[in-house]
C-alpha cells in the first residue's frame, strides 16, 4: 500500500496537536495524584500528538469547518486514548519488573486496563475537557485552513 505524500494539512495537523497534545499532558499532570511519577509524560504525549494529527488529522480534511472541528474532536480522543494506553503499558511493566505481582501475562494484560481505567478519571477535569473541546475544534479548524490554503 502506498504511503500518502506529505501535505501542509499534514504538517500543520502533526504541529497543532503536538502543541494540543502537549497542552492536554500539563493541565492532566496537575490533576494526577501526588504519588505518581510524572517522568517524560508530556514530552511523549506531544510526540503522540504529532503522530495522530499528520494521520488522523491529516487526512481528514477537505470539507467545512464544521465537520474539521468534529475530525479535531475525533483526534484529541485518539490521542488521549493512545497516551493513557502506552503509559498504562510502561507502568505495567513497571510493577511486573520492580514488584513481580502477576502470576502470568493475562493478569499483566488485565492490570493494563485496571490502571487505564484508574487514568481516566483526571481527564474529567474543567482543564483536561476544556483543551479537549477548545483544542481539538481549533486544532481542526487550523488544520481546515492549512489545506485550503496549501492545496
Amino acid at each position: 500500500m502506498p504511503t500518502p505524500m506529505p501535505t501542509g494539512a499534514r504538517a500543520t495537523g502533526a504541529v497543532v496537536f503536538l502543541v494540543v497534545g502537549w497542552l492536554l499532558a500539563n493541565v492532566y499532570v496537575a490533576n494526577m495524584p501526588y504519588e505518581k511519577s510524572v517522568g517524560s509524560f508530556r514530552e511523549l504525549t506531544a510526540l503522540i500528538g504529532l503522530l495522530v494529527g499528520w494521520l488522523f488529522m491529516g487526512s481528514s480534511v477537505g470539507k467545512t469547518y464544521l465537520d474539521a472541528a468534529g475530525s479535531g474532536l475525533k483526534t484529541v480522543f485518539v490521542l488521549s486514548f493512545w497516551a493513557i494506553l502506552m503509559f498504562s503499558i510502561w507502568e505495567m511493566l513497571k510493577i511486573s519488573t520492580k514488584k513481580m505481582v502477576y502470576d502470568g501475562p493475562m493478569d499483566a494484560v488485565v492490570d493494563v486496563f485496571a490502571i487505564m481505567l484508574d487514568r481516566f478519571w483526571p481527564l474529567l477535569s474543567v482543564g483536561c475537557v476544556s483543551v479537549f473541546f477548545i483544542g481539538g475544534a481549533i486544532g481542526g479548524m487550523i488544520t481546515e485552513a492549512a489545506s485550503r490554503r496549501w492545496s
